[in-house]
């Protein structure tokens, strides 16, 4: 039997080492917001202190372990601009099942916040 050469040995080396990363990104991971562990059912209330003009409260309902409603509850945005995504929102983490939606264009402040209490309050219903 022949010795293996150094570049064959390295070859089967990089061969396994693949092979070990793809396999260990391929497990699923926990992302915050990700129902696939589902969540409490009840209704919570979570808080931003970021809103363009302070705080910003909402109130998420899970329903099933899914995340059944988003409301705003309080706020000082801008009307006609954070106000915008007051309205938008909601219904997007709602279809999406998670906060990793897309802001409101011009309103990336109030996105980010509205986002964040929505966070808040799915850590209360894990």
């Amino acid at each position: 039997m022949k010795k293996p050469t150094v570049k064959k040995l390295a070859a089967i080396i990089l061969c396994i080492t693949c092979l070990a990363a793809i396999v260990g990104c391929s497990a699923e991971s926990g992302a915050e917001g990700d129902t696939a562990n589902g969540y409490k059912d009840g209704i919570y209330e979570g808080v931003s202190p970021n809103g363009i003009h302070g705080e910003i409260a909402v109130t998420v309902g899970v329903a099933g372990g899914k995340i059944a409603d988003v409301k705003v509850v309080s706020h000082g945005e801008t009307e006609g601009i954070g106000s915008l995504a007051v309205e938008q929102l909601p219904g997007k983490i709602v279809e999406a099942q998670s906060t990793e939606v897309d802001g409101v264009s011009g309103a990336s402040v109030s996105s980010a916040a509205i986002k964040e209490a929505v966070n808040d309050a799915l850590m209360k219903a894990k």
